[in-house]
């Protein structure tokens, strides 16, 4: 009889001792329920209400990995775009926009994406001594922009960054005679000038300094050139006190 009870109770305890592990056995050997496509997407939008720009963007990448077949995906693309920008990492944003530019090259986001692609391009600008690759590339889709879809609002809006990027470029060129000009290379620097003479009109008073400053530097040059040919024609004055 004590057996049977001893028995009894141990299978008891056992059965206790178990129950309470399934859950254990289930939390640590099955797999973890992972957000839906919908799910990611709602997680995002509301980062960024929240202007949790990187959280959002965390959700809009692992939405469109996850589910990239998803009706959410082409949102999410874009979003991710969105967000980077927002979060000024406007590298990041202007690759997220021309990856949904190079998947999506029909959308009807199109122009909204060329748009911003230009608007990040142009935030990248550092200073005038640097080379201005994304100026030049901003303006390409400004430019595209105007010609692909002008009657949108973006392309409206296309002409103020349009003179904005022009003016960087203007101001880089003269940075350059102008270094030129200093170093007294003027050459060089009344091919510069004569550059933003020809390219820049439409910056008046820029171009008004680079004519200027143009007609200088060549009259600089050819003196200083017809000097350099008399020199090696006829010697120095120096070469002849030194004979004498």
């Amino acid at each position: 009889m004590y057996r049977k009870t001893l028995f009894r109770l141990l299978a008891s305890l056992a059965i206790l001792a178990i129950l309470p592990g399934c859950g254990l056995i289930d939390e640590f050997y099955l797999p973890t329920a992972q957000d839906t496509a919908q799910e990611l997407y709602e997680a995002g939008q509301f980062a960024m209400q929240e202007r949790n720009y990187g959280d959002a963007a965390e959700f809009f990448t692992k939405l469109k990995d996850r589910y990239p077949f998803s009706p959410y995906a082409l949102q999410a693309e874009l979003a991710l775009g969105d967000a980077y920008f927002l979060d000024r990492d406007y590298d990041e944003a202007v690759t997220a926009y021309k990856e949904f530019e190079s998947l999506h090259p029909r959308s009807e986001h199109m122009p909204y994406v060329l748009y911003q692609i230009g608007v990040a391009s142009t935030k990248r600008f550092n200073s005038i001594d640097r080379p201005q690759d994304n100026i030049i590339e901003a303006l390409d889709y400004f430019y595209r922009l105007r010609q692909e879809y002008p009657g949108t609002e973006y392309a409206k809006n296309a002409p103020t960054y349009i003179k904005k990027c022009r003016r960087y470029l203007a101001e880089h060129e003269l940075y350059v005679a102008d270094f030129y000009w200093q170093d007294k290379q003027y050459g060089p620097a009344w091919k510069r000038y004569s550059y933003v003479v020809e390219n820049f009109q439409d910056l008046p008073e820029m171009s008004a300094y680079a004519d200027r400053m143009a007609e200088i530097a060549y009259f600089e040059y050819q003196k200083n050139k017809s000097e350099t040919k008399r020199v090696k024609q006829h010697g120095s004055w120096k070469e002849w006190f030194d004979w004498l």
